[in-house]
């Protein structure tokens, strides 16, 4: 009897692997995997935007949110449909704030104060809740994924509200539910969607050191 070749055993591992990764894809129809892709490489900009402090960060971010909403959508992923219509919403606040100038000055970075820390715990408490109902409301509630669900959409919401603020702790709760995200989208059974967070890993720690550079150096020069 012929052993399997090398080539062809590292064809089969080859194929094992790929199936691991996108297997999920195979019932998925052609246009949504590159709406998808197109979504994911939206987002991938949009964070890379932040990242450089250029105000691009928010019409990307919204060309990806809304791909991601009408996606959601199709697949009755209503609790993520609703996070990315908040990013959207959050997005337009965002860009208005950036843009805001005061005696010439766009708004600058600079880190929560007292209060701000306060609100931002009211809109992680809320968002708890609020995406608890949601779940109970489309009786989605009660498996793993619906906690941590919950638990990354509240650090999401209030990284969200913080970046658009132009506070430099929004990179920290961006680090944290990105970390959480790889594993859960992957088991969610969006593959590219969980690479994008990875990515987005690396990203959002590079953008905190960049934005403490810019934050320290407008001190100096102050």
């Amino acid at each position: 009897m012929l052993k399997p070749s090398r080539h062809q055993s590292n064809c089969k591992s080859g194929r094992k692997v790929f199936n691991f990764f996108f297997e999920q894809y195979a019932t998925y129809e052609t246009i949504d995997i590159v709406l998808e892709i197109i979504a994911v490489a939206f987002g991938f900009l949009s964070v890379w935007f932040s990242k450089q402090n250029k105000i691009w960060v928010f019409p990307t971010g919204m060309i990806s949110t809304s791909i991601f909403i009408y996606l959601l959508y199709k697949w009755v992923l209503l609790g993520d449909m609703l996070i990315n219509v908040y990013y959207f919403i959050m997005s337009i606040y965002g860009w208005y704030i950036w843009t805001r100038k005061k005696n010439d000055i766009e708004t600058p970075i600079t880190r929560v104060s007292s209060n701000e820390k306060k609100f931002g715990l009211i809109i992680f408490l809320s968002s708890l809740v609020f995406v608890y109902l949601v779940y109970v409301y489309f009786d989605k509630w009660g498996t793993i994924t619906s906690y941590i669900d919950n638990l990354t959409t509240a650090i999401f919401f209030v990284g969200m509200w913080l970046m658009a603020k132009r506070k430099i702790e929004n990179w920290i709760f961006w680090i944290i539910a990105d970390i959480i995200s790889i594993p859960l989208y992957f088991y969610k059974g969006f593959t590219f969607t969980s690479l994008q967070y990875l990515i987005f890993t690396f990203i959002a720690i590079a953008g905190y050191y960049k934005w403490k550079n810019i934050l320290n150096k407008s001190k100096q020069s102050a």
